[in-house]
């Protein structure tokens, strides 16, 4: 096994030429809502879920995005709600959350 369970990689980036990216659509404020909610949640640590910024994913157009490992399952996501869904249901329950995915 691994050492999370589950480590989600969210894009943060920001392009200098003001192309595009992901932290125009919010990322970093999802992204710490995220790490907060995994914590709330009991899911945080060893054997757990991590939430961790990455820089580009080069899925601008997508975005804002995130991948989760082991399962390299890709995400886009507008809102508290749907981090809360990945959250709950992939991570929680281990079922991807078929509407947000992106094609890997």
């Amino acid at each position: 096994m691994s050492y999370y369970r589950h480590h989600l990689f969210f894009c943060t980036n920001q392009r200098a030429d003001g192309g595009r990216c992901c932290a125009d659509n919010g990322a970093k404020a999802l992204r710490d809502y995220a790490k907060q909610r995994i914590k709330a949640m009991g899911l945080r640590g060893v054997g757990g879920a991590r939430a961790n910024t990455a820089g580009c994913l080069n899925r601008c157009a997508s975005g804002p995005v995130l991948v989760i490992y082991p399962e390299g399952v890709w995400y886009t996501y507008a809102s508290k709600e749907d981090i809360d869904e990945i959250l709950e249901k992939h991570v929680g329950l281990g079922e991807p959350v078929t509407r947000l995915q992106l094609a890997s």
